[in-house]
């Protein structure tokens, strides 16, 4: 009698799991089925900060008070520092200590609110393929001072919470475990964002390569590494690219791996790469802080000077704010804002980077497009600031650090922390999956598509 009822508890029990079970997997099925309502995804490319630089006080995220043996500092032979070295403001000429900020303050992060509100500039901070790996120290997060160029200014953070990006933050959700998908600055970070891959250079001139010693210690910084790949700013041979540089031996040769771009056009899907300031580069005259390298789609052949896919892909800003209100949105639209909008340390401010952001954000919410619509606010790199994260083991590229993202829809999760890892070949993976489109290389096949942020029920 006693087996019986062990035996029937073991069905009951087994029945229980297998409904569980079910559940999980319709709830799968659902989740899978429900990315097609989803017919407008628009991508916001800010930059510079890490995901600790502006939302590590956020409610419910993993952030400084979890930093522990991170906190720690040491300068480049291993000793610790005794306190945080000034902070250099490195617009100057030639860079120098910034006056704003004592010279002894304590070892860790720090409020950046106290010195420099976040309507003003600071100096900015050097981000480079190899420095940010030394500043990483194999996961030990502790020689983000030591490689930096702006001393201190590296462990500073603003409370992001109550700022406008932060508001939607608090609405939708956060996702505090994503990474940016290549080491390093904004040129290699915009290559990973479209095709997941690292630009191929290998006849470059000597002169633009990297030296490296026998530990992989930088001896000479370039722009490519000693075996032939792009990875810190380099320029396209296509238009536009800076006056200044005039020989085409140190101009980017075009490119032509796949990109997410081909991939949408292959399948009839509609997309855009929308810039602030690309009409007026185009026309010879752009904006003093219009970045060239941001450009991404310009450094491939498919989409170099006087291609049918330039004319129809390439597009300024205010193309993208009269195509919500005419009715001509694509699919996929992808939105790099003009230097004064974009956040980045240096030349730029958080505020107005996050309004800007804000008014677009709105303007898609007031628009037709908005029931359809999964807005994602992401930052291209960590801009050379601490966070206390290890980025999970990854390739020869990266992983980077974290950065904050913002993922904004009516299907979008309601006040929720997602703490699913990602790193930015999440979004290329969300835009496969909806539009049944083959993955660009083996980073984007195996990310986390972003689903766990929302909700399809």
């Amino acid at each position: 009698m006693r087996l019986r009822g062990r035996t029937v508890t073991a069905v009951i029990i087994l029945d229980v799991a297998l409904a569980l079970t079910g559940m999980q997997v319709r709830a799968a099925l659902s989740q899978a089925a429900g990315l097609s309502k989803i017919n407008h995804v628009i991508v916001i490319y800010q930059e510079n900060w890490s995901f600790d630089g502006l939302y590590g006080t956020f409610p419910g995220a993993n952030g400084v008070a979890n930093a522990g043996p991170t906190l720690r500092q040491v300068d480049k032979t291993g000793q610790p520092y005794a306190t945080l070295p000034q902070p250099i403001d490195t617009t100057k000429k030639p860079p120098a200590p910034d006056p704003r900020f004592p010279a002894d303050m304590p070892i860790g992060p720090f409020d950046l609110a106290r010195f420099v509100e976040p309507d003003q500039r600071t100096g900015d901070l050097v981000h480079q393929f190899f420095q940010e790996q030394y500043q990483i120290d194999g996961g030990k997060m502790d020689k983000f001072v030591a490689w930096s160029d702006a001393a201190g200014l590296v462990m500073s953070r603003y409370d992001a919470t109550n700022l406008p990006e932060g508001m939607l933050a608090q609405r939708y959700v956060l996702a505090d475990n994503f990474f940016h998908a290549a080491f390093g600055g904004s040129f290699l970070n915009h290559f990973w964002l479209v095709c997941a891959c690292t630009p191929q250079w290998p006849n470059a001139p000597d002169a633009l390569k990297a030296q490296l010693d026998a530990g992989g210690m930088v001896v000479k910084d370039g722009f490519v590494t000693p075996d032939g790949y792009a990875v810190n700013t380099a320029y396209t041979i296509n238009t536009p690219h800076p006056a200044r540089v005039s020989d085409p031996a140190r101009l980017l040769p075009s490119q032509t791996m796949p990109t997410i771009g081909d991939r949408l056009e292959e399948k009839g899907i509609s997309w855009a790469w929308y810039s602030g300031g690309w009409n007026d580069a185009l026309a010879g005259r752009p904006d003093p802080l219009f970045q060239f390298h941001h450009q991404v789609f310009a450094y491939f052949a498919r989409y170099a000077d006087g291609t049918p896919g330039r004319a129809q892909h390439l597009r300024d800003e205010q193309d993208l704010w009269a195509a919500l209100k005419e009715g001509t949105l694509p699919a996929v639209a992808f939105v790099k804002f003009l230097g004064p909008d974009n956040e980045h340390p240096g030349y730029a401010d958080v505020i107005r980077g996050q309004r800007h952001t804000l008014e677009l954000v709105a303007a898609v919410m007031q628009s037709p497009y908005w029931a359809d619509s999964a807005i994602i606010i992401t930052y291209d790199e960590n801009g050379g600031r601490w966070d206390h994260v290890p980025p999970p083991k990854g390739d020869r590229w990266g992983p980077g650090a974290r950065v904050p993202t913002i993922i904004i829809s009516p299907y979008a999760k309601r006040r929720v922390v997602d703490h699913t890892q990602y790193d930015t070949t999440a979004i290329l993976r969300l835009i496969e999956r909806r539009w049944n489109l083959p993955p660009l290389g083996s980073r984007d096949a195996g990310a986390g598509d972003l689903r766990n942020a929302f909700n399809f029920f």
